[in-house]
């Protein structure tokens, strides 16, 4: 006999889902902060081809794109504690490493892998950029900051945009895997919900619901801006 959706569960449990979206944000923001100029910074290095950090960089790019991010989440989260234990023993830090917030992890393990993606994003963006207007700048007194600054940063985040914004979504997405770390977000929210009474169809409704939504969104947001850029790009050019 075929069981039917229980609907106030599955009305009850949207906004329960829907809670775990500021921790969810909070993740891929953090992320974000800190893999846009990290990943920044990769790609300036290999495409200027700076000799050690290029190869370095190579390998970790490499290391990211052939493994699942799960096996990452998995990895941080035992070597993390016992490197934190190492250095708190050396330096005689008083500190339970195992009781730190599992959102500490979720910080490192997304910044990582994103970092990774971004760099790869960038990479391509600068390589749309024409070298002849580096050139030019340099030619006309601007520093070497200041060109990027002002003339390479702009034309290649427009370029980026697109990339970008697929990487964010993604990145949004990939949080939930978080619950692997006992993170309080989106799919942990519900899933935790479901236990009772096992409602588990009802809470994957919900789970998509939500990531539909906020994905949406950011979609839509990104849309918006890349019109505005797409504008000053014309303007520019």
């Amino acid at each position: 006999m075929q069981q039917s959706l229980n609907i106030p569960f599955l009305i009850d449990t949207f906004f329960t889902a829907l809670s775990g979206v500021p921790i969810t944000l909070a993740v891929t923001a953090v992320a974000m902060l800190i893999a846009v100029p990290a990943g920044f910074l990769l790609a300036l290095s290999r495409v200027n081809e700076v000799p050690v950090l290029r190869e370095i960089t190579k390998v970790y790019v490499s290391f990211v794109r052939g493994t699942p991010i799960i096996v990452q989440i998995f990895i941080t989260y035992a070597s993390v504690p016992l490197i934190l234990t190492a250095l708190f023993e050396k330096y005689g830090i008083q500190a339970n490493v195992y009781e730190l917030n599992p959102i500490w992890y979720a910080f490192i393990v997304f910044s990582f892998s994103t970092t990774a993606i971004l760099s790869e994003v960038f990479r391509s963006a600068l390589s749309t950029v024409d070298r002849g207007q580096l050139e030019a700048a340099w030619s006309v007194g601007l520093t070497g900051f200041q060109s990027f600054r002002r003339i390479i940063i702009p034309q290649a985040l427009v370029s980026a945009l697109p990339n970008l914004a697929t990487a964010t979504v993604n990145l949004i997405k990939a949080t939930s895997l978080g619950y692997a770390l006992s993170l309080q977000e989106i799919t942990l929210k519900a899933k935790v919900a479901a236990n009772a009474g096992y409602n588990y169809i009802e809470a994957y409704i919900d789970i998509f619901l939500v990531y539909l939504i906020l994905c949406s969104v950011v979609e839509f947001a990104f849309k918006k801006y890349e019109q505005r850029a797409a504008r000053f790009r014309v303007q520019h050019v």
